[in-house]
């Protein structure tokens, strides 16, 4: 019960590594808040089961790229649980794209959901945590904001920037006892993947070492070190879960 007694706020809650992530927590006695924008039945079924573990869960329709409903929602699950001791910034998309072909609004909707929303959620969140001097904040990355990829500039840069971002809260806050980090995951098996050809999956196996796709859990187990007191130490580091791809 590496968890027990705190409050995490996971955007992005209701599939793939957010999801993995919310289990894992409440696995660990930890109360979960969580996100989602258009999948009700998917929060609502969500919230059912990580209720069954015994700790308290809540999820909360709200858009993580909005500067004001990100304010409204931690206002809404502090009065809720009391307060927020982990904060992870999960919520993102993509809209891949040749640069040539990339229209304005398809890295307009990128930079705001991977990026801006980080953006929104620390800062309010780290009022928070700044009072009560300590939390952790974890952000998700990926691997392609360091090494980048053709076809998907908008979506590396917004995973670049949160690393460079995470780097920067570590340092402004690290006298309050707040750890800012971030995961950089490679290619996992999620809806994002799974929607890829068989040609193209196999091309990106032959880049990673370990011969296989990475599982959400994994991800989870490595969310859960930062979020936990095994990391006390541990903080403006980028942790890539990705099968030795970015060695």
């Amino acid at each position: 019960m590496l968890l027990r007694g705190k409050t995490a706020l996971i955007t992005g809650g209701t599939r793939g590594i957010g999801q993995a992530i919310a289990k894992r927590f409440a696995a660990e006695g930890c109360q979960v808040a969580f996100t989602f924008l258009n999948s009700e039945e998917a929060a609502s079924q969500l919230e059912t089961e990580l209720s069954s573990t015994g700790t308290k869960a809540k999820a909360y329709k709200s858009n993580a790229a909005s500067y004001s409903e990100a304010e409204k929602l931690v206002e809404d699950v502090v009065k809720e649980f009391g307060t927020i001791d982990i904060l992870v910034n999960n919520a993102g998309i993509t809209r891949d794209n040749l640069l040539l072909r990339m229209s304005e609004e398809q890295w307009d909707e990128v930079i705001s959901a991977n990026l801006k929303s980080v953006f929104n959620l620390t800062k309010h969140v780290s009022k928070i945590m700044l009072r009560q001097k300590s939390g952790s904040i974890i952000s998700l990355t990926s691997i392609i904001g360091e090494l980048g990829q053709g076809g998907q500039s908008n979506y590396a840069a917004s995973k670049a920037g949160i690393i460079g971002f995470t780097k920067s809260i570590a340092d402004e806050f690290g006298s309050r006892s707040i750890r800012c980090n971030a995961i950089a995951p490679g290619f996992i098996e999620t809806d994002m993947t799974n929607v890829l050809s068989d040609e193209l999956k196999k091309s990106i196996l032959e880049k990673i070492p370990m011969k296989r796709m990475g599982h959400a859990e994994e991800v989870a187990n490595t969310a859960l070190f930062l979020a936990s007191d095994l990391s006390t130490y541990v903080s403006g580091q980028v942790i890539s879960v990705c099968g030795a791809m970015s060695r």
